[in-house]
């Protein structure tokens, strides 16, 4: 974090100016065994972007229940756009890691609704370990992979059954090269 820290002065200062609001914003999310945590991310989009009826046509409020993503969502700022492209809006989670509510690898940390309703009964197995800043999914296609098809819960959860050290350095390795390619971000 001391060494990357001009980077963070950087990214603060460019959030801040983008439209004036927080630098950071905090998400309520469920860790391992159901634990409720907060995620901490250089904030990327626009103030106010949780009011989802007044943001959001029909068409992408279905969508977001769907998938709990919109494509071109237009809640996103464009230095969120930058920061989401490169995955550099999950820098703070650094520190998430650091005082024990992630690790470094596993399942990306979802909202309690989210479990519920797109993982159903794998629900406990999904939240068997600790959530990650990066995981299977994330370097598997990220957004590419969607809840309707069931590829997100199938790629999450074989991070799960497989879980080892020589999993997450394959994962630490492709999502070097992931961001670089930016695949699937959006």
């Amino acid at each position: 974090m001391i060494i990357f820290s001009w980077l963070y002065l950087i990214l603060a200062i460019a959030v801040k100016l983008s439209d004036g609001g927080k630098v950071f914003y905090k998400h309520k999310r469920v860790g391992k065994n159901w634990r409720k945590i907060s995620v901490t991310k250089f904030r990327s989009m626009k103030k106010n972007a949780d009011q989802l009826e007044k943001m959001l046509t029909e068409e992408q409020l279905k969508q977001y229940k769907e998938e709990f993503k919109i494509d071109n969502d237009p809640r996103i700022t464009k230095v969120g756009n930058f920061l989401r492209k490169t995955s550099l809006d999950e820098l703070p989670q650094i520190w998430d890691i650091f005082v024990g509510k992630m690790s470094v690898v596993g399942p990306r940390p979802l909202m309690e609704e989210e479990v519920k309703d797109k993982y159903g009964a794998d629900g406990d197995k999904l939240l068997s370990v600790k959530p990650g800043m990066v995981g299977w999914w994330a370097v598997n296609g990220r957004n590419n992979s969607t809840y309707t098809s069931g590829e997100r819960q199938a790629l999450e959860l074989y991070y799960v059954d497989h879980c080892s050290v020589w999993l997450d350095i394959k994962i630490m390795f492709k999502a070097v090269f992931s961001v670089l390619k930016r695949d699937g971000a959006r």
